[in-house]
């Protein structure tokens, strides 16, 4: 009985040695690092570049308006914030002389119109007698001499007709030049818009910018039918971009939206504001421009894709290391090297060619000092 007892005792005894060894290994063991992962997955890659400042919402015309020529401001009828229509009335300065003079050149070209119908009836009726006195020269009833005077006379009377033409034409020359004088004057809209801004009271003297000294425009007028987008890109990217291309635009005013456009015009030249930043400025037209939505001046970013990829494979550009290298891991929950072979690629998200597939997961994060092949790992969201 006692020798039966020793072999139990023994058994007994290395069981509890084992289950203490194997709960020490299980409580001291090394924990797996909580790491950031990402699955690998299908989806779009685009290739962009952005502006390196930024741009600007632009009206495709703003005109600063004002007087060819300087006075009173005596008539101003529009204000700030109103739409207006192409060759409507804005602003007039005091003409009342130009307009005195219109009317009465307006009241010499009616003088000279009835001139010429009396002066041409009279110059009608001379030739007819001269025709028939012609007539009766040749029959031997009337002188040569009578039928020369006659003759003259009839030259003389359509002459005077011509000359009342001529004043006609005179007339209507001077109704042209005050018309002209009254012209410059007044301000009219050159195309629809909306007035941005207006320099000037009533009463006030407005006069034009004398050379090389620019003074404020009386009104601002603004095309807000028509906006697009400027901004400034880099020189080293300014080749790989066309006109037409695909670009987005975003605005800090309207944050959390994002417009489509495309590139409209590229400039022939380098902007030099500084040694250091040589910016190529492109424009953007917005493929439907949202109503009520946009301000001149407004700052804007633009986004220009010049490449893009439908449902590629496709990893985090984060996850990927040096030499196109990254952290995947396998199947025991440990991390292994590979090497990938890319494709197109941004900031976001980079093409996979080969090296992973679908499904696989990768580090993205790497700020724990213990990463390294064969360390086991367990995502922060489990």
């Amino acid at each position: 009985m006692i020798s039966i007892k020793k072999p139990l005792r023994l058994i007994g005894l290395i069981a509890t040695m084992s289950a203490i060894a194997l709960a020490g290994w299980y409580y001291t063991r090394p924990k797996p690092l909580q790491v950031d992962l990402a699955t690998i997955a299908a989806g779009n890659v685009e290739a962009t570049i952005v502006n390196t400042r930024a741009g600007t919402i632009k009206s495709c015309q703003r005109s600063n308006l004002a007087p060819i020529s300087g006075g009173k401001i005596a008539k101003i009828w529009i204000k700030e914030g109103d739409h207006v229509q192409k060759d409507q009335v804005l602003l007039e300065l005091w003409n009342q002389d130009l307009q005195a003079q219109r009317e009465l050149a307006q009241r010499q070209l009616t003088m000279a119109q009835e001139r010429r119908r009396e002066t041409c009836i009279l110059a009608e009726n001379a030739r007819r007698e001269s025709v028939r006195t012609q007539q009766l020269v040749t029959q031997g009833f009337v002188s040569s001499q009578r039928a020369d005077d006659i003759n003259a006379n009839a030259r003389s009377r359509q002459a005077s007709c011509e000359a009342a033409i001529s004043d006609i034409k005179r007339a209507e020359a001077q109704i042209r030049v005050s018309q002209a004088g009254i012209d410059r004057t007044v301000i009219t809209a050159p195309f629809s818009g909306v007035i941005g801004k207006i320099t000037g009271e009533l009463g006030e003297f407005t006069t034009p910018s004398p050379p090389g000294i620019p003074t404020p425009p009386t009104i601002d007028l603004i095309d807000d039918r028509c906006l697009y987008a400027t901004a400034p890109m880099d020189e080293v990217d300014a080749p790989k971009i066309k006109v037409g291309q695909e670009a987005r635009i975003t605005l800090d005013a309207i944050p959390g939206k994002v417009f489509s456009g495309k590139i409209r015009r590229i400039a022939p030249y380098v902007t030099e504001i500084e040694k250091q930043a040589r910016t190529v400025d492109i424009e953007v037209d917005f493929q439907q421009v949202p109503v009520d939505a946009l301000l001149v001046g407004y700052s804007a970013d633009v986004e220009v894709v010049l490449d893009r990829k439908i449902d590629v494979l496709r990893i985090p550009t984060q996850a990927i290391r040096q030499n196109n290298m990254v952290w995947m891991v396998d199947d025991n929950s440990r991390l292994a090297e590979r090497q990938l072979e890319v494709g197109l690629s941004n900031w976001s998200f980079t093409e996979i060619r080969s090296g992973l597939k679908a499904g696989d997961h990768v580090l993205i994060s790497f700020d724990h000092d213990n990463i390294k092949a064969g360390a086991a790992v367990q995502s922060k969201t489990q």
